[in-house]
């Protein structure tokens, strides 16, 4: 009997009877894999078996009973932080980052701080033996009796370990080594990744077992495999920084069980991944004052304000069109804010070189960094180095406006703290809170009374 075969895009999962080198449906280039297709679907109880009594029936909302369940609280507040408070049993958490960034060591950390919680871990791994994951657990000092390591990528087995051990706290490192028999695919493909994530999740929910399987990323940062992947999972954490700098931070993008933009700060060490309590003293420890296109911004974290340093150098450029670089800031809301200054304020910025930069490796995304980055731009653009103990807050409009930011009071005690005196802040953001004592805080309404602050020789009222 000649076997059928179908055409899968590795990108999106898209599937066709035949091949085509542009995805209709992601639009990727040489994305689209041979694969065979199966007689008859495999049946969906393979590992997990129903009763006919367990099947669910509709109910009134008003009657569902619900109770708050604790959570597995690990040691690191940032990892807990980042969560929503901790581990949600039951729960399918998917981490994703570059090699080497640390997304093995600190689930190995984590595993080991939960089995001396009395609570049972099971640590998977399908890239390294049992040897080399002790070894690993050496280097970091980590030994607990109910930390449980096994070296498997066929799933059928995995779920036999976790029949016979009952764990509370597995992780599958990594997701794109798994495979299913049944599926004559290779692993890491599409049709793979998606029903090994699959029976995973049934495991979890039916079980009450925290899962965490590890995802490698592309070369554009994003998990591998199809996007129904970070769909099918309650949490979708990523790893970010730079292999070569020792501060990480974990970002949830997905959190079914907390807030989507929390983040956690950790220092790489040979001891494993420290928490950073104070991220704001790091971003702003290296700080040169007195340097022009240096500011300093209050950015809301989640619900946690941050410090950081925006740096910007303008400089005529050589070419026929200027060139517009950003790193930890969107390169289009750079040229939108270029355009601002040079319609509203006056600056001309059209045969100038763009480049900016967040200090530290942190991304921002909030409307809030809008004037920091302005002045930045102007105060490169000028060669007039802004005030060293200023924090600028405020969102800008096409008109040149300045429009409130929200958590004011929250970014002010921030900057407070770190020992800052004068903050600028939108107009319409001076009333309904107090302001704490030593700090003077100067309302602004456009760009231009905002440059007038930091670049010029007015003096606050």
């Amino acid at each position: 009997m000649k076997k059928k075969t179908k055409f899968v895009c590795q990108e999106c999962g898209y599937e066709s009877a035949k091949w085509m080198g542009k995805c209709p449906g992601c639009q990727t280039w040489n994305s689209m894999i041979e694969e065979i297709e199966k007689g008859k679907p495999a049946a969906r109880g393979v590992f997990v078996h129903t009763a006919p009594s367990s099947i669910s029936k509709p109910v009134s909302i008003t009657t569902v009973a619900t109770a708050q369940e604790p959570r597995m609280v690990t040691d690191l507040a940032e990892f807990n932080r980042v969560l929503g408070g901790g581990i949600v049993k039951g729960s399918l958490v998917l981490i994703g980052g570059d090699p080497g960034i640390g997304k093995s060591t600190i689930l190995l950390q984590v595993s080991a701080q939960l089995a001396l919680n009395q609570y049972k871990v099971l640590y998977i791994s399908g890239e390294e033996s049992v040897k080399q994951t002790k070894l690993r657990a050496d280097r970091l000092g980590i030994s607990a009796n109910e930390l449980y390591v096994l070296s498997e990528t066929d799933l059928e087995y995995i779920h036999q370990a976790i029949e016979e051990i009952q764990p509370d706290f597995v992780v599958i490192d990594s997701i794109q080594t798994i495979y299913r028999a049944e599926i004559t695919s290779a692993p890491g493909s599409v049709s793979q990744v998606r029903e090994c994530t699959g029976e995973l999740m049934r495991i979890a929910k039916t079980k009450g077992i925290a899962i965490f399987i590890v995802g490698h990323v592309t070369k554009e940062g994003s998990i591998a495999g199809p996007r129904i992947l970070e769909h099918m999972v309650d949490t979708v954490l990523y790893f970010e920084g730079e292999r070569h700098h020792t501060y990480r931070i974990l970002r949830a993008v997905k959190n079914r069980f907390g807030s989507t933009n929390e983040i956690g700060i950790f220092e790489m060490r040979e001891t494993g991944l420290l928490e950073v309590e104070n991220p704001s003293e790091v971003f702003l420890e290296e700080r040169s004052s007195g340097v022009a296109g240096s500011t300093v911004v209050a950015s809301m974290e989640g619900t946690r304000p941050v410090l950081v340093e925006i740096q910007a150098l303008i400089s005529p450029t050589s070419f026929g069109n200027p060139r517009r670089m950003a790193t930890g800031i969107d390169h289009n809301r750079v040229s939108l804010l270029m355009a601002v200054l040079e319609k509203r304020v006056g600056l001309l910025l059209q045969n100038q070189d763009a480049y900016l930069k967040v200090a530290g490796g942190v991304k921002l995304d909030e409307p809030a960094i809008d004037l920091a980055i302005a002045v930045s731009i102007a105060s490169s653009f000028r060669d007039l180095p802004t005030n060293p103990s200023d924090v600028i807050i405020g969102e800008v409009g096409l008109t040149g406006e300045v429009r409130r930011v929200s958590r004011i009071e929250q970014r002010v005690q921030e900057a407070v703290k770190l020992g800052f005196h004068r903050i600028i802040i939108p107009k319409n953001n001076l009333g309904g809170w107090l302001a704490p004592k030593g700090v003077e805080i100067i309302g602004v309404s456009h760009v231009a009374e905002a440059l007038e602050y930091t670049l010029g020789d007015r003096k606050s009222v």
